[in-house]
């Protein structure tokens, strides 16, 4: 597989290698190893989501306080959609910038993002099928939103009308979700993943606390 890093840090857009015949199509559509070498650390695959939405769903933008975040490896089973990764950490030299990266059945790519950034993605066909493999468990009063259409994003949905859970629709602007001390600081976040990749070989895990 080809792993290529996104301009924000910490997230990648992977790319499988297919092998198809008259049977089928066979792919390896996530590899722990060639993603711990490309991010520096494994990812600990603590639950995996399965989501389906109608065409022009909105999903997020979702995040979880840092530490110790979650971070996520996505992919579109069938059907198609846009993935946006969200730069809301405090102090980044990207932060407020998002990057998109289409995820379909056909070209089977998918994103990893790291600890603190935010995430969503909006169904560009009807069920379409986001599967994510995630680093920790939901954690009820940890977990977070943005709105999606906050005009200080300025991110780009090629939908018409997007359509937003009464959840996403009510979440804070990005400057709000700041001044209510909401976002990741960079900083944290850094440290939280250097002490991850300090920790890789030796098959423990850094403190939530």
């Amino acid at each position: 597989m080809k792993i290529r890093q996104l301009t924000i840090e910490g997230a990648y857009e992977v790319t499988p290698v297919q092998h198809s015949d008259s049977r089928g199509t066979f792919l390896e559509w996530y590899r722990f190893d060639a993603l711990a070498a490309a991010v520096g650390h494994p990812l600990d695959l603590a639950q995996a989501n399965l989501s389906t939405s109608a065409r022009d769903v909105v999903r997020g933008i979702h995040f979880a306080d840092v530490p110790p975040g979650q971070a996520k490896y996505v992919t579109c089973v069938s059907g198609s959609v846009l993935d946006v990764v969200v730069d809301i950490r405090v102090g980044s030299p990207t932060f407020g910038l998002w990057e998109a990266v289409p995820l379909d059945d056909d070209a089977r790519q998918a994103v990893y993002l790291s600890e603190g950034l935010g995430h969503a993605f909006c169904a560009l066909t009807e069920g379409a099928t986001v599967a994510y493999l995630c680093s920790s468990t939901y954690r009820p009063g940890h977990e977070h939103g943005i709105d999606p259409l906050d005009p200080e994003l300025g991110i780009t949905w090629p939908v018409g009308t997007p359509l937003l859970s009464t959840k996403d629709a009510g979440a804070p602007s990005l400057s709000q979700a700041r001044a209510a001390g909401l976002l990741p600081e960079y900083a944290a976040c850094s440290t939280y993943i250097e002490t991850r990749r300090r920790m890789k070989d030796t098959g423990s895990s850094p403190s939530a606390d």
